[in-house]
């Protein structure tokens, strides 16, 4: 079977280049290989089941300052193809979007099934082919542009998108071809930690300063305490920022929590001086301080030797100490990770130097192009995942038609 554009992947960044591509070439023939039964699974689970689109950051610089890997690159993209943009996309094709207080954008609808129905409505419209159960088992450049081997038959395209996300075998064959990857470790995970002071509080959400002892990683925001350690944006980006240096680690540290974030133990010990001169007939275990939650308060009372019973009047100078220690400079062992609900990242792929940012073209190869996950690029939670998707996708879709239109001429 022979096409003039074959997208490996039937993930976001897949569609989104099929149906930008179709948009405006709608005379080309298109395919998009699944391997699995379903499509675009990635992006029902996306946002816990609503899809979490993108996020409200307008700026093209501050936006890539999102990505761990990739920040660099994806600065003229994102002047290219960003937040506002892909918001428009949707807008256009009937999909409303909704800004949350802390940035992310969703659906109004709160379902993913909203954003898989445009996608599958659109490739229908402009008859897109999609194949599922289409296992890719190799693809090779001819002189017309690329042969593609699948487990069920063999095809023949003038163009190739890769667009298969976080896919060892298909950066195994893109090895084969001469392109390097950077091996894949784990993004955006949570800390697996078994410490008394936590234990009774799952549920528990604060703001937060974290810090990996012994580098330089540190991160701050909401942080929230499972049933199994903790996670929330505190932790998340901290698991993304130092993917690799903590798969390095075996995923066995030490994290230093700030619970008061940018006080120090000496400026809070002065706090609770004050504390006790003021309260002098109050129990400290009753009433909390700092507006922190009361349940972690009276946990890290308790973890400072401070009886239930104890009044401030009562407390001396070390127990004191001790408290301020445990409220800015606690410090708790973290024993393996946790994937962040069913969405897996990874940091790895494919070395970005071997890849033209103005097209998403392969520098190697013409006519192979990659968008989304399959590059060596990664962001923290809240949306910019999927706008790597989308800006990628966009502005390969771009170039691939335009040299259709070309060739047409």
């Amino acid at each position: 079977m022979k096409y003039d554009l074959i997208v490996i992947g039937g993930g976001a960044a897949g569609f989104f280049t099929a149906i930008n591509v179709a948009e405006n070439n709608p005379n080309l023939s298109i395919a998009i290989l699944e391997r699995g039964k379903e499509v675009l699974s990635k992006v029902r689970v996306s946002g816990g089941g609503r899809c979490n689109v993108t996020h409200a950051e307008f700026i093209p610089n501050e936006l890539s300052k999102n990505y761990p890997r990739g920040e660099k690159e994806l600065k003229g993209p994102f002047h290219t193809f960003m937040t506002g943009d892909t918001m428009e996309w949707f807008d256009r094709r009937g999909v409303a979007l909704k800004i949350e207080e802390d940035g992310r954008i969703f659906p109004v609808s709160d379902s993913s099934a909203t954003i898989i129905d445009c996608f599958l409505s659109e490739t229908k419209r402009l008859g897109i082919t999609v194949l599922t159960n289409h296992s890719v088992k190799n693809f090779e450049a001819n002189n017309e542009g690329w042969n593609v081997e699948t487990n069920q038959g063999n095809f023949t395209t003038k163009k190739l998108m890769i667009a298969t996300g976080s896919n060892p075998k298909i950066w195994k064959l893109l090895n084969t071809l001469g392109h390097n990857t950077i091996h894949p470790v784990p993004s955006l995970f949570t800390f697996n930690i078994k410490d008394p002071r936590i234990k009774e509080l799952p549920g528990v959400v604060t703001n937060a300063l974290v810090k990996v002892k012994n580098t330089k990683l540190s991160s701050e925001g909401p942080l929230l305490i499972t049933h199994w350690g903790m996670s929330g944006p505190a932790i998340l980006k901290l698991s993304a920022w130092g993917a690799i240096a903590l798969n390095a680690l075996h995923y066995d540290f030490e994290i230093k929590v700030n619970w008061l974030q940018h006080y120090t133990a000496q400026e809070i010990l002065e706090e609770l001086k004050e504390l006790k001169n003021k309260n002098s007939k109050q129990h400290i275990f009753k009433y909390t301080q700092f507006e922190l939650p009361k349940r972690l308060w009276q946990s890290l009372v308790l973890a400072s030797g401070i009886k239930p019973d104890t009044r401030w009047a009562d407390v001396n100078k070390m127990l004191l100490y001790t408290l301020s220690e445990q409220l800015t400079q606690g410090v708790f062992k973290v024993h393996g990770k946790s994937t962040f609900k069913e969405e897996f990242v990874t940091a790895g792929g494919i070395t970005l130097k071997e890849v033209n940012f103005k097209t998403f073209e392969s520098k190697r190869y013409k006519n192979l192009y990659f968008a989304g996950e399959v590059l060596n690029i990664d962001a923290i939670t809240g949306g910019f995942n999927f706008q790597n998707a989308w800006t990628g996708a966009f502005i390969a879709a771009q170039a691939i038609a335009s040299e259709f239109l070309t060739d047409s001429n």
